[in-house]
């Protein structure tokens, strides 16, 4: 008797999936090297905090400048020559500097510039991939995809690729693991070459227009598709909230609470994170597992909601293993709810609207973590530490209750199950038939 396919590999039976996946891995590869080699780059050069900080939020700012942009050309090119470019982008950026590093000729500014442009490459890679994925697979298999990469990415960017930066670092210099970043990165968009070019799947009724016009009415259209569509306008508003309360204290003041409490340094925070990598991939793999909660929205709300409230055990416990803990069940549960998100936007957003969605998405969530990490140490400073984390605990599962209830997501996701390939056509021609 042949062994049936587990159901969160089942992407992997297509042949489009498994290159595009091939894809996938690579440049979570490269993601993971980046990270290492740009710091300890930084170090080497001389510079210190103030210096990593430009670095990286270049990274930030080119990313907030191209992510709109991302989903409109998203809905208007075959999104293949998109992640190509992407990729090549990121490698050529990359490799410059790696170049330069081996050859001794390297300043922080060059780093600079190489984190922007690697910055605006990305913006245009998340919209473009989200939009991608529905056109190659069919859509009893993306909640398994999405589970897929969810346990790719703590594994590649937060455990394999750090770990070969480091040693290659170890070995030589950040200048290799640059390098190394470098041909991921290209091997990715290689792997891309390969997908079949989809068409894009939308009527193109505005030829003879300005480019620049008729993507400046695309970002519109998606915007005035997410205000007048209440389930995703809640969910993106509750995500919205929850990531500026939430995410600061865990970014900036975990590290605090481990050493002050618990009297840890850098390897007890390395734990933490790790954990909560370990518990994203476990979140993801088990979604990915069974099949889309019947109360989708409902799970998906509860599940970030309730995921926040072990972000408490930092503010009382004096436990380092309590708070592996903590950040354990943390990853799971966020992860988890990710699975769903991705798939339910794939499955219930228009094919013509996916990549602005998902650049709205992507978009929300850059806009609000660097708000939130710069509020985290004042806020802390003038309640106190412990306060914080139990308000950035709390806070977001009560209003995640209070999203559901006022946005009324229980009547909606029994409305529309998602058992229906045409759910996405249903709502673009309701979306139509609305007066402006």
């Amino acid at each position: 008797m042949a062994r049936r396919t587990p159901r969160a590999l089942k992407p992997l039976r297509h042949e489009s999936y498994r290159w595009l996946f091939a894809s996938i891995v690579m440049a979570m590869l490269s993601a993971g090297l980046l990270i290492v080699g740009l710091v300890w780059q930084v170090v080497a050069l001389g510079g210190g905090p103030t210096q990593l900080s430009a670095v990286t939020s270049a990274s930030a700012v080119g990313m907030l400048l191209t992510t709109l942009l991302g989903g409109a050309l998203a809905d208007r090119v075959p999104q293949k020559f998109i992640l190509i470019g992407d990729a090549m982008l990121q490698s050529a950026a990359i490799g410059a500097v790696a170049i330069l590093s081996l050859a001794g000729l390297l300043d922080i500014w060059h780093l600079t510039v190489a984190a922007l442009i690697t910055g605006l490459a990305t913006g245009l890679y998340y919209p473009a991939y989200s939009a991608l994925l529905p056109s190659i697979l069919p859509s009893d298999d993306l909640l398994a995809a999405n589970g897929l990469e969810g346990v790719l990415r703590p594994m590649l960017m937060q455990a394999g690729g750090p770990a070969l930066a480091s040693a290659l670092i170890a070995v030589w210099s950040p200048g290799l693991a640059l390098a190394a970043a470098a041909a991921a990165a290209f091997g990715g968009g290689l792997f891309v070459i390969a997908l079949p070019t989809t068409p894009v799947r939308r009527e193109l009724t505005d030829v003879g227009t300005s480019p620049v016009v008729a993507l400046l009415r695309d970002v519109r259209e998606g915007f005035v598709y997410m205000v007048r569509t209440p389930w995703l306008f809640a969910t993106l508003l509750y995500a919205s909230v929850m990531i500026l309360v939430m995410m600061g204290p865990f970014e900036v003041l975990v590290p605090f609470a481990i050493k002050d409490q618990a009297g840890g340094g850098p390897p007890e925070h390395a734990y933490v994170l790790a954990a909560f990598g370990v518990g994203s991939a476990i979140g993801s793999l088990v979604v990915a597992s069974f099949r889309l909660p019947r109360r989708y929205l409902t799970v998906m709300n509860l599940l970030w909601g309730l995921g926040c409230i072990p972000l408490v055990v930092f503010g009382v416990s004096s436990q380092v293993w309590v708070m592996v803990v903590a950040g354990l069940v943390m990853g799971a549960m966020f992860q988890g709810g990710m699975v769903i998100w991705g798939t339910l936007l794939q499955r219930r957003v228009p094919s013509a609207l996916l990549g602005r969605v998902s650049s709205l998405d992507f978009f929300v969530s850059l806009a609000f973590m660097p708000i939130s990490m710069a509020l985290a140490g004042p806020v802390s400073e003038l309640i106190g530490l412990g306060t914080t984390f139990l308000v950035a605990g709390l806070v977001p599962v009560g209003l995640a209750i209070i999203t559901i209830l006022v946005a009324r997501l229980p009547a909606d996701e029994i409305a529309h199950p998602l058992d229906s390939v045409d759910e996405g056509s249903a709502e673009l021609a309701a979306l139509q038939e609305r007066p402006d």
